[in-house]
């Protein structure tokens, strides 16, 4: 590394988990109440839901970087230009990272869950990685959480385990919840009635389960056959047991 390298200050992806302070790392703790520059993401007139989390745990004087999306679900996902939007807003955070970085600041960039499973912090850390020095701290992921909320083990034995998007196409969904055992499925939002109809049609519907805001204060935890029609929030995870080989 060079001498130069060595001056730049730390890029620190920092995971948050599910929601509960609490069951933050003991690491991820101590960056955060140490900090002097905090960035996170969120959508754009929100607080965010890390910022939430992050609540009376910042010093005194430190500088908040908020880096707001421009485009959540406005644009279909396999409309070109919802990847070029958020490729130039992922080159612009990157940009004032960076930045930071060559003035010898660290940053702690939080993400809820793990910074490296589905967060948006991995779009700055492949676009910062070998620039600057950059740190990742793993957290306790979302599903973890959600699993743990129903009261049940989530695999045994040799069960297989699938995470699936919500935003994947009904019959691809089918196709991995007919082949594991054990299933998570996220990003449900607007997606419910597509999850539904999938999980009837591989015979996994009544072994469902609907987590909402796992973690967090208002955590909601039902069968998804009793759920009814509502429109699940942002913050929802669909998790399926397995029930493999045990002593």
């Amino acid at each position: 590394m060079s001498a130069d390298i060595k001056k730049q200050g730390t890029i620190w992806g920092v995971g948050l988990g599910p929601g509960d302070p609490e069951l933050m790392s003991v690491k991820a703790d101590r960056l955060l109440r140490s900090a002097s520059h905090v960035a996170y993401f969120r959508k754009a007139g929100r607080a965010g839901q890390a910022r939430r989390i992050l609540e009376g745990m910042l010093q005194d004087g430190v500088t908040e970087i908020a880096m707001e999306y421009p485009v959540t679900t406005e644009i279909p996902l396999d409309d070109p230009l919802y990847n070029q939007t958020l490729s130039a807003f992922y080159e612009d955070s990157s940009a004032k990272l960076r930045a930071l970085s060559l003035e010898g600041q660290d940053v702690v960039v939080v993400s809820e869950g793990d910074p490296f499973f589905y967060g948006s912090f991995m779009h700055v850390y492949t676009r910062l990685n070998g620039d600057c020095p950059v740190q990742v701290i793993p957290a306790t992921t979302g599903m973890s959480a959600a699993w743990t909320a129903t009261g049940l083990p989530v695999t045994w034995g040799d069960d297989v385990l699938s995470v699936l998007m919500g935003t994947l196409p009904e019959d691809t969904l089918v196709e991995h919840m007919t082949r594991a055992d054990a299933l998570v499925i996220m990003k449900i939002g607007r997606n419910l009635e597509t999850v539904r109809r999938a999980l009837h049609r591989a015979g996994r519907f009544n072994a469902a389960w609907l987590v909402e805001n796992a973690a967090m204060p208002n955590q909601s935890v039902q069968k998804l056959s009793e759920a009814g029609q509502k429109v699940t929030p942002y913050f929802s995870i669909i998790v399926v047991h397995g029930n493999g080989r045990r002593p």
